[in-house]
């Protein structure tokens, strides 16, 4: 493999998992920090859609959801165009450590795509995900 395939994020929170998994897995959590409007059919094969302000919009093919600790998500690759059938594989993990959770994020699936696009897609998502996850422990903190 010349290029990662993963991008891969821990953070320590100081809020119970129980608090984490619901801002991950609800319409008004998503809706909030990963967002500004969501729906979420929350089961292996449901589907999430987030809108934001701007117009842009995802869905999310959900994958795996294991009540409190794995909850997954496939999802468009971003720079493809909308009919490309490539997906990356995204999945939150949390455990819980004695002052809250420690939740690792895991999105691959980068190696599949050609360098032009590669650089692009996991320049892209690796800013993202440090912005997202940004605004998702603002939101813990908020609620």
């Amino acid at each position: 493999m010349g290029f990662p395939d993963r991008i891969e994020r821990v953070l320590d929170l100081a809020h119970p998992p129980e608090k984490v998994w619901t801002a991950l897995t609800t319409a008004e959590g998503l809706g909030t920090w990963f967002g500004n409007e969501a729906t979420i059919d929350l089961r292996p094969g449901g589907v999430a859609r987030l809108t934001w302000t701007s117009g842009d919009t995802a869905e999310l093919t959900l994958e795996r959801v294991e009540e409190p600790t794995v909850f997954a998500f496939t999802w468009h690759i971003h720079g493809l165009p909308a009919d490309d059938p490539r997906r990356t594989y995204v999945e939150f993990s949390l455990e819980r450590t004695g002052t809250g959770t420690r939740l690792t994020v895991v999105e691959s699936g980068f190696a599949q795509l050609p360098p032009e696009a590669h650089d692009k897609a996991f320049g892209g998502n690796s800013t993202g995900w440090t912005h997202e996850l940004g605004e998702l422990v603002d939101y813990l903190d908020a609620v």
